[in-house]
């Protein structure tokens, strides 16, 4: 048996190769949510993973084989297909969050007791978390010394190739079917999610290839500018592992060795730092699980946070009156992702200007992101709030006005987002409370009717969170 989880691929995927040079191979898929601890998938997560086990069911077919479905618990289950089929083997690709690593130690350890032979891989990470430590033995909590010991530690194994035919067994068990799941939200929300995506190892490919024509080279300034279509996509295509990032180092690789770019120039480029950001994520996590829900600076626990389930709600719905966040939050709604840069943004704004506890932020986000990934969400929501580990200073508040003029300087992105203000020149929209009432007639707007009056004036809201911030770091934040 080969047990998957977030490993939805044929190819690189180290759990499956090492079963189909074992002897016959059957693939299984156990939803047991209830043993996922925070890792449980959120709403737009549970619409990718549908899809995806979908596409990765018919990649199965065409090599002889098929995805077996069943509810959990996971250890019962699979005592129970390994009595049903007579397997004798059960592989794995291993997990890092704080729920998978306990349970995959449960289990191990019970199917060795039952006499079964267990192999676990890993089929996620560059590095194991347990393998790039300090010189003092322990886990970084700064990126930049933590991503040079990974370049350190050698070249990433290349990708391995997906087997050609998978042997099936003499009889198939039984499966539940893929929408006895649940998976599939009632809501109609999910449509703008179907339309900008394509779930699937197949769509991650493409995503891939796109992304290494279209936008690899111009990555280092393109990543910022929500307007243009300038950074890979490829986060939820990597969190369920439809992709492996041996694969995308390998391509990114490659396309620099086409251009004449040598190793020593590449791995310095901005995007492999972004997968060094993913591992330092997961190093994180795996060595201070409690930070999903705590902060990793113990004195941001006495942090005054505010109580305010209003602001909370135009937060979440894209009605701050501050166009960038607005237009992100609305973005994030109907397509399940929002712009990397927007998000640091419309965060900031909910922990430095609301001063609301980001553990409320990581929430939403985890429920209606479909890369809802527990380790990076952990580490941006606190390197957001200055709590976590490499965080950003506290006095680092974004200026939403600001950024959104610097980093979409015609405002295309705010007039996608938010079609009411569209009629809007460029040098008001990211300000259209400080423009002037002839401008907002001859568009249209009516500040509180079409478009709503900032939730608060942020440059008070700034100097309200530097005194929070520096009365927490002066009793031992």
């Amino acid at each position: 048996m080969v047990w998957h989880r977030l490993d939805l691929r044929l190819r690189d995927h180290p759990a499956l190769t090492a079963a189909s040079q074992w002897g016959c191979v059957l693939p299984v898929f156990l939803w047991t949510p209830e043993e996922e601890g925070a890792a449980a998938p959120g709403g737009a997560s549970k619409f990718w993973l549908h899809q995806s086990l979908r596409h990765f069911d018919a990649s199965l077919r065409k090599r002889g084989s098929r995805l077996i479905l069943r509810r959990g618990p996971a250890l019962e289950s699979l005592r129970a297909l390994a009595r049903e089929t007579g397997a004798t083997a059960v592989f794995w690709n291993r997990r890092y969050d704080p729920a998978g690593v306990a349970r995959d130690a449960e289990v191990e350890a019970a199917l060795r007791e039952a006499g079964l032979r267990v192999g676990s891989f890993n089929g996620a990470l560059l590095h194991e978390p347990e393998a790039i430590l300090n010189r003092s033995g322990k886990p970084f909590q700064v990126f930049t010394p933590f991503w040079r010991s990974c370049l350190a530690a050698g070249e990433p194994r290349a990708p391995l190739p997906a087997p050609r035919r998978l042997a099936a067994p003499g009889g198939w068990p039984t499966s539940v079917a893929l929408e006895a799941l649940g998976l599939e939200p009632g809501l109609s929300w999910t449509g703008g999610i179907a339309a900008a995506w394509e779930p699937g190892e197949a769509g991650a490919q493409s995503r891939l290839r796109r992304f290494v024509r279209s936008a690899l080279f111009d990555y280092s300034t393109g990543r910022n500018r929500p307007d243009l279509e300038g950074t890979s996509r490829l986060s939820p295509h990597l969190h369920f592992g439809e992709i492996s990032p041996w694969q995308v180092w390998a391509a990114v690789r490659q396309a620099a060795g086409d251009r004449g770019i040598g190793a020593a120039v590449w791995r310095r480029w901005a995007f492999p730092a972004e997968l060094g950001w993913r591992e330092f994520a997961h190093h994180l996590l795996f060595h201070f699980p409690h930070t999903v829900e705590r902060p990793l600076r113990g004195a941001f626990e006495r942090f005054p946070w505010r109580e305010d389930a209003a602001l909370v709600r135009a937060w979440e719905q894209g009605r701050t009156g501050y166009p960038i966040v607005d237009a992100g939050m609305r973005e994030l709604w109907v397509t399940g992702w929002m712009h990397n840069r927007v998000r640091m943004i419309a965060a900031s704004f909910l922990v430095k200007d609301l001063l609301v506890r980001w553990q409320e932020g990581a929430r939403w986000f985890w429920d209606t992101l479909v890369d809802a990934d527990l380790a990076a969400n952990t580490l941006g929501w606190q390197w957001t709030a200055g709590c976590g580990a490499d965080a950003a200073p506290y006095f680092r508040i974004f200026n939403p006005t600001g950024q959104g003029e610097r980093f979409d300087p015609e405002g295309a992105y705010v007039r996608r987002w938010i079609p009411a203000l569209a009629p809007l020149p460029a040098r008001w929209i990211h300000r259209p409370f400080d423009a002037p009432a002839a401008v907002l007639k001859e568009a249209g707007i009516v500040l509180g009717a079409s478009y709503p009056r900032p939730v608060l004036n942020h440059a008070i809201a700034r100097n309200v969170a530097l005194d929070a911030y520096r009365k927490t770091r002066a009793a031992g934040g």
